[in-house]
């Protein structure tokens, strides 16, 4: 009988800390979505948040990205808890599917009972699903190690105050997967994106994604009271096409560690900073009117095409 792992004190501590609820009547919650909105254009993150136009954005595209997620994170878990052959064991094709009906019935539900996908179109998502999981599973010893590592969780809450001068504004995230390194005391944040071809370098320098894993480190390391150069960040891309190749073999998976020193980590901070510093006040969110970001995106904008931004686009 194989000796059982021992859970290392650093894990158990992070697992075991109670995390903190936001208290919807009295605080104001924020998020890296509503960053990168507000980033995109302001008056999209006011419409939307400040005043209150909910709009129905979900797709195909975000339901089957929710549906995945929750099959690699489950698979992982078994995998880390008790074996990669008990992980193998799990049927994730009757998982993808039921996760995939779950959430796009909810979403259905949520566009007020009006389909936005066909029948086609949740098939050949399907089909993709399963060709990411297969390779992944096949693959699993060359992106996940379990020699010396332990995972600490999925979706590991992170909930504070990132503003010292705005205790009433609250951050929560929600990280995909976080690895522990005991040999070298190694934090590894892992965020997991869908992506139809992968991404390109355009998305790899595109520094509004970049915000998203660094301030997962920096608010980790707060949150945790963790060295945050104890700690690596990295986007595990998975691609539902692959493009053929003569040349080389062409990978479903991708991944992509951004620089993440404190130069770095500093200035996706600053952003967070300043967009707490321009939307809100004492007294919740400031009374001034904020100005639309007018380009190419605007045609896409849900606001635009129902007219409740006066943005006019070239």
């Amino acid at each position: 009988m194989s000796k059982k792992k021992v859970i290392p004190q650093i894990v158990k501590d992070i697992r075991n800390k109670i995390k903190r609820d936001i208290d919807w009547a009295s605080e104001k919650g924020i998020s890296f979505s509503q960053l990168s909105m507000y980033n995109e254009c302001p008056k999209k993150w006011s419409l939307q948040y400040k005043e209150g136009h909910k709009q129905f954005t979900s797709t195909i595209h975000t339901v089957f990205g929710t549906a995945l997620h929750e099959v690699i994170q489950h698979y992982l878990t078994v995998m880390y808890e008790q074996s990669g052959t008990e992980a193998d064991k799990i049927n994730t094709s009757d998982f993808f599917e039921d996760k995939l009906r779950e959430e796009y019935k909810k979403q259905y539900i949520a566009n007020n009972k009006q389909h936005f996908s066909s029948p086609d179109q949740l098939r050949e998502f399907y089909d993709d699903g399963i060709e990411i999981i297969r390779d992944f599973a096949k693959n699993k010893s060359k992106h996940f190690s379990k020699r010396g590592w332990y995972l600490v969780g999925v979706e590991i809450p992170i909930v504070l105050n990132p503003h010292p001068k705005f205790p009433k504004v609250v951050y929560q995230g929600f990280i995909d997967a976080v690895l522990y390194h005991e040999p070298t005391n190694t934090i590894y944040i892992i965020d997991f994106k869908t992506s139809t071809w992968g991404w390109t370098d355009k998305d790899k320098k595109n520094e509004n994604k970049q915000y998203q894993i660094l301030l997962y480190k920096k608010y980790f390391a707060d949150h945790f009271n963790f060295p945050l150069e104890n700690i690596e960040a990295e986007f595990f891309i998975v691609k539902r096409k692959l493009r053929e190749s003569e040349d080389f073999v062409i990978k479903r998976i991708q991944k992509y560690k951004p620089a993440s020193g404190k130069i770095k980590v500093k200035k996706a901070e600053d952003s967070m900073m300043k967009f707490i510093e321009e939307v809100f006040d004492q007294n919740g969110y400031k009374q001034v009117e904020h100005q639309p970001t007018i380009n190419d995106n605007c045609k896409w904008c849900p606001f635009y095409k129902v007219h409740l931004c006066s943005a006019t686009y070239p």
